[in-house]
């Protein structure tokens, strides 16, 4: 095909150009597809035969020996078909890619990849220099779009079927699905012809084929060929297809007397190779240019060639478009293209979330392969979550899976910037362990121990664990409980406060009221009689002092806030709270070695062991329902019991609303509800991102969790504290503080002013006697003078 190519080429170059002063003389050898042959052959073309340039190897493998030999001779390299990446031009200067090399490819095939949401893929190449080159280039595009490739499947081009098929075993074993494959022609059709017989072209698998493969794809290959790759998708460089061309190459081949072989895309590159050769040799030979050489005249030349643009200025064909094809009956089914501009799209719809048409996939099938495993746990109570209905081991009907975690994991999917098929694999859980599937769905909680094993999404719903223990009377109600509306300081201090009021207005009172008079047991009775009787506004005196008065209003005001203040919270305490919690303490619980409950399977086991100091074991007893949570409280096998607090809201809004039970204690925060991975899971980001979308969307999760939970389970977030029944708190003197404050300074005033007075009024009666006691003293002094003069 590639001679025919060539020759067609040379007739017609010069058909158009028989004025240029130079010929192209093809000296033709074959290497046999052998690499010492075609080392030796080009080594005879330039030692003895003294040719200008070699136009080949058609291989990789074959190039990387005559680059070397063309590097000795000085002889310029053009191969139209050495793709392999390994082989820079950029290594000699006189090798020359009249193709584009393997690594234009691998961001188309990346695209491919990520749109149908693969997370993982398997490169399958052949082991030669052009299959070695790629899967490095293929390997870190594939790991830019977030998928693994776990590990890589070489396959000898000698390989006989046997040993293929026995390779195809292993990777059928690995439970992949998704294959990348990379291989010549020769190869290529080998290794399909044993992949159907190893029943891996049917429903379930994906298959796609690079460049090289694609090329050679013709339906002209044959029935057994084509019929081997039904539903395989491939990529390769978009070309106009040239219509006279390819009726002149049907016609020559009639003229031959045969069936007109496959005309590739090789073959365009090697008619364009002549056409770039000739240009060329005749411009270096007639119009020479100083120190310009055959090779700088080659990478300059530039026309409209049958494969596209002919330009070499990268030292290679530089890529512009691909298109993706499916292999369809005997056709080859363009279902979208790529390029590095746009991505991927089909028709004028590339801005659409299906970037491809739908293909037909192996097995006859629309369905895409390799559906993601969705382990989804087997519970039989708190079905608001998880519900798995109709299904068994060994039932092959799909099962019917419903429940909250299920419709936010379908919202999620629909969030996803690709499709992605799946299917729910229920699984009961055993001792808390997460089987491996490719995700768990439910209501799996996040916790670091967890963490070690599995990659979590993003939270979809906040958590935390709590413990639900039974009500009892409460046993402070008795006689004494009239007592317990004040605190014991609070009591002390109204106490201090009536005789300290007592006191200030017996002083004021004492010398100008009669009633506050008499003998010192009756004013002693007054001063506290007068001050309690206050309490119940039963005071009968009559002040007079105006100190007096302005205490009393005051101490009034304050004993009827405290008065009024004491009746409500007695009332409360007699008529609302009649039950209380029977443990409020996790510790009291422990150290009394009560045993607890808690859902089985769950991490909450841990947790009390761990960090709650439940050591023994045989005190923790797993339940799996409502029911069985009540019948264990209302016997009293369990002191409380231990979960998530979604599970206990929903435990209570059953059998909590005759406050039979009620949630205590404090609330041990989790990082909430999430969805599980397995390590290192490229579909963990792209699920965050989509959860993000989803519960940001506040109406959309309110319809979904109001379908599921009552309007008393989601009026508070499921982290956020439970609302526990507290008991009646006493008050306390800190409610009173600033009462208190107002009529001790009025009091105190009162007192200071009271004993100002009585000083002052010492002080005056004690000048006064003074003054007197002075006044007879001078009497008397002049009575004495007085009565001797007159005795003398």
């Amino acid at each position: 095909m590639a001679m025919r190519c060539i020759q067609m080429a040379h007739q017609d170059f010069y058909k158009n150009y028989s004025h240029y002063q130079t010929r192209l003389d093809l000296r033709i050898r074959d290497s046999e597809n052998d690499v010492v042959k075609a080392a030796s052959a080009a080594f005879d073309l330039m030692k003895n035969e003294k040719v200008h340039a070699v136009i080949g190897p058609l291989f990789s493998e074959q190039a990387r020996f005559i680059i070397q030999l063309g590097q000795k001779f000085r002889v310029p390299i053009v191969s139209f078909s050495a793709t392999s990446p390994s082989l820079p031009p950029i290594r000699s200067k006189y090798f020359i890619r009249t193709a584009q090399d393997d690594c234009s490819q691998v961001e188309a095939i990346a695209a491919i990849v990520e749109a149908y949401g693969w997370h993982e893929i398997i490169p399958i190449y052949e082991d030669t220099e052009y299959g070695n080159g790629l899967i490095p280039h293929v390997t870190d595009a594939l790991e830019k779009v977030n998928t693994r490739v776990p590990y890589r499947s070489a396959i000898n081009p000698n390989s006989e079927e046997s040993e293929i098929l026995e390779e195809l075993k292993k990777l059928n074993q690995s439970g992949k699905r998704i294959f990348l494959v990379h291989m010549t022609g020769l190869v290529g059709h080998k290794f399909f012809l044993a992949v159907n017989k190893a029943g891996m072209m049917r429903e379930g698998y994906g298959w796609v084929v690079t460049e090289g493969l694609s090329n050679v794809l013709d339906p002209n290959l044959g029935p057994q060929a084509m019929d081997s790759m039904q539903g395989v998708l491939g990529v390769r460089p978009k070309v106009e297809k040239s219509t006279s061309f390819r009726n002149r190459w049907k016609a020559s081949s009639t003229k031959q007397g045969g069936v007109s072989s496959p005309l590739t895309l090789f073959g365009l590159w090697a008619y364009d190779t002549i056409w770039a050769m000739a240009m060329a040799v005749e411009s270096t030979f007639t119009n020479p240019k100083g120190n310009e050489t055959l090779v700088d005249r080659i990478l300059s030349t530039k026309f409209e060639g049958l494969s596209g643009y002919f330009n070499l200025s990268e030292r290679k064909l530089k890529p512009l478009e691909f298109e993706v094809f499916n292999v369809v009956g005997r056709k080859e089914r363009v279902i979208g293209h790529w390029s590095p501009q746009r991505g991927l799209f089909h028709d004028n719809n590339w801005n659409s979330r299906e970037k491809l048409k739908p293909p037909i996939w192996p097995g006859d099938t629309t369905n895409q392969p390799t559906k993601l495993r969705i382990g989804v746990p087997i519970r039989k109570g708190f079905v608001q979550f998880v519900k798995v209905e109709t299904w068994s081991s060994s039932n092959v009907t799909p099962p019917d899976v419903s429940g909250f975690t299920i419709d936010v994991f379908l919202e999620v999917v629909k969030a996803l910037p690709f499709p992605l098929p799946f299917e729910f694999l229920p699984f009961k859980i055993d001792n808390g362990e997460i089987k491996e599937y490719d995700a768990v769905v439910g209501d799996i909680t996040i916790v670091a121990s967890r963490a070690e094993h599995f990659d979590f999404t993003l939270p979809y719903s906040e958590s935390g664990v709590s413990m639900v223990v039974s009500m009892k009377p409460d046993e402070r109600q008795n006689m004494w409980i009239f007592l317990k509306p004040l605190s014991p300081s609070l009591w002390l201090t109204t106490a201090a406060a009536f005789v300290f009021t007592g006191i200030i207005i017996w002083l004021h009172e004492r010398r100008t009221n009669a009633e506050f008079q008499g003998s010192p047991q009756q004013q002693l009775g007054m001063m506290f009689w007068f001050s309690f009787s206050t309490l119940v506004f039963a005071h009968k005196e009559r002040l007079v002092n105006n100190w007096s008065r302005f205490v009393l209003i005051l101490w009034v005001f304050v004993v009827l806030i405290i008065t009024q203040s004491y009746t409500a919270s007695l009332a409360s305490m007699l008529t609302v709270q009649r039950l209380q919690p029977k443990f409020m303490n996790v510790n009291v619980i422990r150290k009394n070695n009560y045993c607890v409950g808690y859902q089985k399977g769950s991490f909450v086991k841990m947790l009390l062991k761990n960090q709650l100091g439940f050591v023994d074991e045989t005190k923790l007893k797993p339940y799996e329902t409502p029911e069985e949570y009540d019948r264990a409280l209302s016997s009293g096998v369990v002191a409380a019991v231990f979960d998530e607090v979604p599970y206990l809201k929903i435990f209570l809004t059953k059998y909590g609303s005759n406050s039979k039970y009620v949630m205590v204690g404090p609330t041990y925060k989790t990082g909430g509800f999430g969805f599980a991975f397995p390590l290192k899971s490229p579909l963990v980001s792209y699920f965050s991102r989509a959860i993000l979308n989803v519960t940001q969307d506040e109406e959309k999760f309110d319809r979904i969790r109001s379908k599921y939970f009552s309007s008393e389970i989601i009026s508070e977030e499921y982290g956020s504290g439970p609302s526990i029944p507290q008991t009646q708190a006493s008050l306390t003197l800190s409610n009173f503080g600033g009462l208190f404050i107002i009529t001790g300074v009025t009091s105190g005033i009162s007192l200071l002013f009271y004993l100002f007075k009585f000083v002052y009024s010492f002080s005056e009666e004690r000048s006064s006697l003074w003054l007197l006691q002075l006044k007879a003293q001078i009497v008397k002094c002049l009575d004495r003078r007085d009565s001797s003069l007159s005795y003398e």
